[in-house]
């Protein structure tokens, strides 16, 4: 029995799904044949509207390099906190042909109030995190 997800996406029930489907954001997907219709119209979706999360970044990793899930994991998370802890120091971090992380820096300013539109308030200065494509990744989306 088929229903609509809390994001409007159409899903089975769990005593329907007979395999669990992964979708890849690469040139390598490979869509199962199926005979049913709601799990065509889900596969269908999921290629068009699709957000690629942590968990499926660490399924690919895995699949990719025949490690398991838990190390594929690990190493992910220690990128990450390389990452994280480089841009606290303010160093910018450039991994060739994807890209570069910085620190951006925003001028302190004025803002209006939302809730009262006639009350001027003051934005404080702020350091945020920022992300360049390098070539090789703008060449692969274009």
């Amino acid at each position: 029995m088929a229903h609509i997800s809390h994001k409007n996406k159409l899903t089975h029930s769990k005593k329907c799904q007979k395999t669990p489907f992964l979708f890849y954001p690469s040139k390598e997907l490979a869509i199962p044949r199926t005979n049913s219709i709601m799990q065509a119209v889900n596969d269908l979706y999921s290629l068009i509207i699709f957000t690629m999360t942590k968990q499926d970044l660490v399924n690919y990793a895995a699949q990719k390099a025949g490690v398991t899930k838990k190390d594929a994991g690990a190493v992910l998370d220690s990128i990450i906190e390389a990452i994280t802890k480089s841009l606290k120091k303010g160093d910018n971090v450039t991994v060739t042909g994807f890209g570069t992380f910085r620190v951006s820096k925003r001028a302190a300013r004025t803002g209006v109030n939302p809730r009262n539109p006639g009350q001027k308030i003051k934005i404080p200065a702020m350091k945020l995190p920022a992300f360049k494509a390098g070539k090789s990744l703008k060449d692969a989306v274009r």
